[in-house]
């Protein structure tokens, strides 16, 4: 991990061309770009000048230990080699989609990056535009209800390609988004394409995805198209909104508060006037690139990262399927269908039935996962962690090795628990005296961390976002954002939501975020 707090990450671009010269001047703009590389010595030697930086061959990036980071925009049968080099050369990866050909490579080069301990992001674009942002918040808060069913045009006349189709050209960026939304994987992808310009290569494709939950979606995509369009729907049950990416800002995000009322048995539209939803007016690439950066400093899981790149691979490579005639079967077992679709579980590790585990999780050597436990989405169990029965842990979690989570935790989203962390299911143990009946149940807050060897007592609430110190005993409640220590612990300070120890001003040193103390042991966001 690079320390933020001490040196920028330098980022290195491979790959100048098409797309990789936008890279070259966001990275740049940014004071993370220390090299680029291109195998054309003209196109190298021109962003070498325009970017004020060396262009140098690939091996010699990767040899290189003041280089953090590479980028990769090169074309993408090339992108797991070049993956695979750089992670293995110790290096973390930002690479354009897709982040393989292949998922089963693009799943090896994850495993690649969690045994090196680098980031590893795909660049899905339009995960990172305000707009989207923006709605993917709406659908979190429920303004759109229960989703039903959302369909996605990118249309446009040209730029055709002759190494891939328009499949995997364009559609990776509204799978990406599908799937974000929607929180899962399909369970069935069908899809029809056909050829104009070239024998093999599909100019227009639509692929249909169905969902567990009864969400259905599609994506229309074609570069035969009389005029550009880059728009996706999304239907719920209260209200509607579209994200049409060739309006202007202002009108970008539109949120439609129609609905159906239900009149002598028949269904009967309600419409309304759209309502523009305000959006921060930010270049999608240069809040892609520094989220990366952030991920590079900080250690975090990219919201983009190889997991999710994965999911994307697993739907185009059952939307081939399905156009080229394999049974529906196949398409769906492409998709990803399994008892946990989309988890990594080590062939060392036992995971019970019945258990729930969210896609884009990850369960580690010698692991355990009891009967009757929930895990959400894009968590990371360590080696010989125990975890049940009847424990709830939600998405993005980290519980590092030789932590046993007993019944009755309950970890919110984001939190973290380090090595060897302690939770006690009852206050007096005896190995004679049967206690079953007195678990007390503890919860741990959003965003909260447990250091290294630390004790949690049962029965004591842990706040969100509060820290807890390495080897910290903690016989009370905890405060939101409260930083505990010692033995009993006790509050010696407020952290805010980065992470970061606040001084006397109350003002996050990361993220500029000011706090105000409104009790004794409450702390909140100042509203500016």
């Amino acid at each position: 991990m690079v320390d933020k707090n001490s040196a920028p990450v330098r980022v290195a671009v491979a790959g100048c061309g098409y797309w990789g010269k936008n890279l070259v001047r966001n990275f740049a703009e940014l004071n993370a770009l220390c090299a680029i590389h291109d195998p054309s010595e003209e196109v190298a030697r021109a962003q070498s000048e325009a970017a004020g930086v060396p262009a140098r061959g690939w091996r010699e990036l990767l040899d290189d230990p003041d280089v953090d980071a590479v980028a990769i925009a090169s074309p993408a049968v090339m992108h797991g080699a070049l993956t695979r080099e750089a992670l293995l050369a110790g290096k973390h990866v930002f690479v354009e989609k897709p982040l393989a050909l292949d998922p089963k490579e693009a799943e090896e080069l994850c495993a690649v990056a969690d045994e090196v301990d680098r980031r590893l992001m795909v660049g899905h674009l339009l995960q990172y535009h305000p707009a989207f942002q923006k709605l993917k918040d709406l659908v979190t808060r429920g303004d759109l209800g229960r989703l039903q069913y959302i369909y996605s045009n990118r249309l446009n006349l040209g730029k055709v390609r002759r190494e891939e189709n328009i499949l995997w050209s364009f559609a990776p960026h509204d799978i990406s988004m599908i799937l974000s939304l929607v929180g899962d994987s399909p369970e069935t992808v069908e899809a029809t394409g056909a050829n104009y310009l070239h024998q093999v290569i599909a100019d227009v494709t639509t692929t249909h995805m169905k969902f567990s939950d009864g969400v259905q979606a599609h994506v229309f995509v074609s570069w035969l198209h009389p005029f550009k369009e880059q728009k996706l729907v999304v239907v719920g049950d209260r209200a509607m909104a579209v994200f049409d990416d060739g309006a202007p800002w202002s009108e970008k995000l539109l949120l439609y508060p129609h609905r159906i009322d239900w009149i002598d048995g028949m269904p009967q539209p309600a419409k309304a006037d759209a309502v523009a939803v305000e959006l921060g007016q930010d270049e999608p690439l240069r809040l892609e690139c520094q989220h990366f950066l952030d991920c590079v400093a900080d250690g975090t899981t990219p919201r983009t990262d190889g997991r999710e790149g994965v999911r994307v691979l697993r739907v185009l490579h059952a939307a081939e399927l399905s156009m080229s005639g394999e049974s529906s079967d196949d398409s769906k077992s492409a998709a990803g269908t399994t008892d946990h679709p989309d988890v990594m579980v080590h062939d060392s590790a036992v995971v019970d039935d019945p258990c729930s585990i969210g896609a884009g999780t990850n369960i580690w050597h010698f692991s355990h996962i009891l009967a009757n436990v929930q895990i959400g989405r894009n968590c990371v169990i360590g080696q010989n962690v125990m975890i049940g029965p009847d424990v709830s842990v939600g998405d993005g979690c980290k519980i590092q090795n030789n932590v046993s989570l007993y019944k009755g935790v309950t970890l919110e989203d984001g939190v973290f628990c380090g090595p060897s962390c302690v939770f006690t299911n009852v206050k007096t143990p005896r190995a004679e005296v049967e206690r079953k009946e007195e678990f007390l149940p503890t919860t741990v807050g959003r965003g909260a961390s447990i250091g290294a060897n630390s004790t949690i007592v049962c029965g004591h609430d842990i706040g969100a976002y509060s820290m807890i110190a390495a080897g910290a005993v903690v016989t009370a409640a905890v405060a939101p954002h409260a930083l505990v220590a010692g033995i009993p612990a006790r509050r010696i300070g407020w952290v805010s939501h980065a992470g970061d120890r606040l001084g006397d001003d109350l003002v996050c040193p990361r993220t500029g975020t000011r706090y105000h103390e409104t009790g004794p042991d409450r702390l909140e966001v100042l509203e500016e």
